[in-house]
Protein backbone atom coordinates (compact mmCIF):
# COMPACT_ATOMS: atom_id res chain seq x y z
CA UNK A 1 0.00 0.00 0.00
CA UNK A 2 1.45 3.32 -1.02
CA UNK A 3 0.84 6.44 1.15
CA UNK A 4 0.68 9.74 -0.65
CA UNK A 5 3.21 12.47 0.16
CA UNK A 6 0.99 14.83 2.22
CA UNK A 7 -0.42 12.20 4.62
CA UNK A 8 3.10 10.82 5.07
CA UNK A 9 4.43 14.27 5.91
CA UNK A 10 1.62 14.85 8.45
CA UNK A 11 2.18 11.45 10.05
CA UNK A 12 5.91 12.21 10.41
CA UNK A 13 5.16 15.64 11.92
CA UNK A 14 2.83 14.10 14.53
CA UNK A 15 5.38 11.45 15.37
CA UNK A 16 8.22 13.95 15.83
CA UNK A 17 6.00 16.18 17.97
CA UNK A 18 5.85 13.53 20.68
CA UNK A 19 7.47 14.50 24.01
CA UNK A 20 9.93 11.63 23.92
CA UNK A 21 11.78 13.29 21.04
CA UNK A 22 12.18 16.65 22.87
CA UNK A 23 13.40 15.67 26.33
CA UNK A 24 16.89 17.03 25.66
CA UNK A 25 15.83 20.21 23.87
CA UNK A 26 17.22 23.48 25.37
CA UNK A 27 14.87 25.39 27.68
CA UNK A 28 13.35 28.75 26.83
CA UNK A 29 16.03 30.51 28.92
CA UNK A 30 18.80 28.59 27.20
CA UNK A 31 17.40 29.49 23.79
CA UNK A 32 17.19 33.15 24.81
CA UNK A 33 20.81 33.13 26.06
CA UNK A 34 21.99 31.42 22.88
CA UNK A 35 20.21 34.07 20.81
CA UNK A 36 21.79 36.83 22.92
CA UNK A 37 25.32 35.46 22.56
CA UNK A 38 24.78 34.98 18.84
CA UNK A 39 23.83 38.66 18.64
CA UNK A 40 26.91 39.67 20.68
CA UNK A 41 29.06 37.61 18.36
CA UNK A 42 27.61 39.30 15.28
CA UNK A 43 28.17 42.76 16.83
CA UNK A 44 31.79 41.94 17.72
CA UNK A 45 32.43 40.51 14.30
CA UNK A 46 31.03 43.64 12.67
CA UNK A 47 33.11 45.87 14.98
CA UNK A 48 36.29 43.90 14.33
CA UNK A 49 35.68 44.17 10.59
CA UNK A 50 35.38 47.94 10.87
CA UNK A 51 38.40 48.31 13.20
CA UNK A 52 41.93 48.53 11.80
CA UNK A 53 43.73 45.34 12.73
CA UNK A 54 40.58 43.25 12.97
CA UNK A 55 39.88 41.39 16.21
CA UNK A 56 43.28 42.27 17.67
CA UNK A 57 42.70 45.97 16.97
CA UNK A 58 39.27 45.82 18.61
CA UNK A 59 40.74 44.16 21.72
CA UNK A 60 43.44 46.83 21.95
CA UNK A 61 40.83 49.60 21.62
CA UNK A 62 38.68 48.07 24.39
CA UNK A 63 41.70 47.73 26.69
CA UNK A 64 42.66 51.35 26.01
CA UNK A 65 39.17 52.55 26.97
CA UNK A 66 39.22 50.45 30.15
CA UNK A 67 42.66 51.85 31.05
CA UNK A 68 41.47 55.44 30.59
CA UNK A 69 38.38 54.85 32.75
CA UNK A 70 40.50 53.19 35.46
CA UNK A 71 42.94 56.12 35.44
CA UNK A 72 40.09 58.62 35.78
CA UNK A 73 38.55 56.64 38.61
CA UNK A 74 41.89 56.47 40.44
CA UNK A 75 42.57 60.17 39.89
CA UNK A 76 39.14 61.52 40.78
CA UNK A 77 38.01 58.91 43.27
CA UNK A 78 34.45 57.83 43.93
CA UNK A 79 32.02 60.57 42.88
CA UNK A 80 30.34 62.27 45.81
CA UNK A 81 26.97 63.83 45.74
CA UNK A 82 27.35 67.57 46.20
CA UNK A 83 24.58 69.92 47.26
CA UNK A 84 23.12 72.03 44.46
CA UNK A 85 22.36 74.75 46.99
CA UNK A 86 22.90 75.32 50.70
CA UNK A 87 20.08 74.12 52.90
CA UNK A 88 18.88 75.47 56.22
CA UNK A 89 20.80 74.62 59.37
CA UNK A 90 17.68 73.81 61.41
CA UNK A 91 15.01 71.62 59.88
CA UNK A 92 12.74 70.72 62.78
CA UNK A 93 11.07 72.26 65.82
CA UNK A 94 13.09 74.86 67.74
CA UNK A 95 15.28 73.36 70.46
CA UNK A 96 17.62 74.93 72.97
CA UNK A 97 21.39 74.72 72.80
CA UNK A 98 21.33 72.36 75.78
CA UNK A 99 18.96 70.04 73.97
CA UNK A 100 21.15 69.98 70.87
CA UNK A 101 24.23 69.28 73.02
CA UNK A 102 22.46 66.40 74.78
CA UNK A 103 21.43 64.93 71.43
CA UNK A 104 25.01 65.30 70.15
CA UNK A 105 26.45 63.51 73.17
CA UNK A 106 23.89 60.71 72.84
CA UNK A 107 24.86 60.17 69.19
CA UNK A 108 28.56 60.33 70.05
CA UNK A 109 28.12 57.70 72.78
CA UNK A 110 26.75 55.34 70.11
CA UNK A 111 29.45 56.20 67.58
CA UNK A 112 27.02 57.99 65.25
CA UNK A 113 29.50 60.70 64.33
CA UNK A 114 27.54 62.22 61.45
CA UNK A 115 24.55 62.97 63.65
CA UNK A 116 26.81 64.04 66.52
CA UNK A 117 28.55 66.63 64.31
CA UNK A 118 25.24 67.94 63.03
CA UNK A 119 23.71 68.36 66.48
CA UNK A 120 26.85 69.95 67.95
CA UNK A 121 26.97 72.53 65.17
CA UNK A 122 23.32 73.31 65.79
CA UNK A 123 24.11 73.66 69.49
CA UNK A 124 26.81 76.23 68.67
CA UNK A 125 24.50 78.34 66.54
CA UNK A 126 21.59 78.09 68.98
CA UNK A 127 23.87 79.11 71.87
CA UNK A 128 24.99 82.20 69.94
CA UNK A 129 21.35 83.05 69.30
CA UNK A 130 20.55 82.63 72.98
CA UNK A 131 23.40 85.05 73.81
CA UNK A 132 22.04 87.50 71.21
CA UNK A 133 25.28 87.27 69.24
CA UNK A 134 23.20 86.02 66.32
CA UNK A 135 19.68 87.06 65.52
CA UNK A 136 17.13 84.25 65.38
CA UNK A 137 16.53 83.74 61.68
CA UNK A 138 14.83 80.69 60.19
CA UNK A 139 16.48 79.33 57.09
CA UNK A 140 20.02 80.36 58.05
CA UNK A 141 22.76 78.07 56.69
CA UNK A 142 25.81 76.89 58.58
CA UNK A 143 28.09 79.02 56.38
CA UNK A 144 25.99 82.12 57.01
CA UNK A 145 26.00 81.49 60.75
CA UNK A 146 29.78 81.06 60.79
CA UNK A 147 30.35 84.26 58.80
CA UNK A 148 28.02 86.30 61.01
CA UNK A 149 29.40 84.88 64.27
CA UNK A 150 32.97 85.51 63.11
CA UNK A 151 32.33 89.25 63.14
CA UNK A 152 31.49 89.16 66.86
CA UNK A 153 34.03 86.47 67.74
CA UNK A 154 37.00 87.21 65.45
CA UNK A 155 39.37 84.96 67.39
CA UNK A 156 37.32 81.95 66.36
CA UNK A 157 36.51 82.90 62.75
CA UNK A 158 38.61 80.13 61.16
CA UNK A 159 37.32 77.44 63.51
CA UNK A 160 33.73 78.51 62.90
CA UNK A 161 34.21 78.28 59.15
CA UNK A 162 35.85 74.86 59.48
CA UNK A 163 32.94 73.63 61.61
CA UNK A 164 30.44 74.91 59.05
CA UNK A 165 32.31 73.11 56.24
CA UNK A 166 32.32 69.91 58.30
CA UNK A 167 28.57 70.23 58.83
CA UNK A 168 27.93 70.80 55.10
CA UNK A 169 30.19 67.93 54.01
CA UNK A 170 28.47 65.51 56.38
CA UNK A 171 24.92 66.71 55.81
CA UNK A 172 24.87 67.45 52.09
CA UNK A 173 28.16 66.21 50.65
CA UNK A 174 27.88 62.51 51.42
CA UNK A 175 31.02 62.38 53.57
CA UNK A 176 31.38 60.52 56.87
CA UNK A 177 32.36 62.32 60.05
CA UNK A 178 34.98 60.97 62.43
CA UNK A 179 35.40 61.01 66.19
CA UNK A 180 38.15 63.60 65.80
CA UNK A 181 35.95 65.94 63.78
CA UNK A 182 33.23 65.76 66.39
CA UNK A 183 35.67 66.52 69.20
CA UNK A 184 37.00 69.55 67.32
CA UNK A 185 33.48 70.99 67.05
CA UNK A 186 32.70 70.11 70.69
CA UNK A 187 35.88 71.90 71.82
CA UNK A 188 34.89 74.93 69.75
CA UNK A 189 31.46 74.91 71.40
CA UNK A 190 33.06 74.94 74.86
CA UNK A 191 35.54 77.65 73.88
CA UNK A 192 32.78 79.91 72.57
CA UNK A 193 30.89 79.65 75.86
CA UNK A 194 33.70 81.45 77.67
CA UNK A 195 34.58 83.92 74.90
CA UNK A 196 33.34 87.48 75.12
CA UNK A 197 32.32 89.17 71.90
CA UNK A 198 34.46 91.93 70.41
CA UNK A 199 32.60 95.25 70.76
CA UNK A 200 32.43 97.20 67.52
CA UNK A 201 32.76 100.49 69.38
CA UNK A 202 36.09 99.43 70.86
CA UNK A 203 37.55 98.09 67.62
CA UNK A 204 40.84 99.77 66.82
CA UNK A 205 41.09 101.59 70.16
CA UNK A 206 43.94 101.10 72.62
CA UNK A 207 43.63 100.52 76.38
CA UNK A 208 44.80 104.12 76.97
CA UNK A 209 42.08 105.41 74.65
CA UNK A 210 39.48 103.40 76.55
CA UNK A 211 40.68 104.77 79.89
CA UNK A 212 40.53 108.35 78.61
CA UNK A 213 37.05 107.74 77.24
CA UNK A 214 35.87 106.31 80.55
CA UNK A 215 37.37 109.16 82.52
CA UNK A 216 35.76 111.77 80.32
Amino acid sequence: MTISRDPAREAARRELAKRMYHQNDPSLLERALNAFWDWVGRVLNAASSATPGGTLGLAVAILAVVAVLAALWWRLGTPRRRPTSAAALFDDRPRSAAEHRAAAEAHAAQGHWNQAVQERMRAIVRALEERALLDVRPGRTADEAAAEAGRSLPLHTDRLRSAAREFDDVTYGGRRASQQSYHRIAELDKALESTRPALASSAGSTPADNRRGAAG
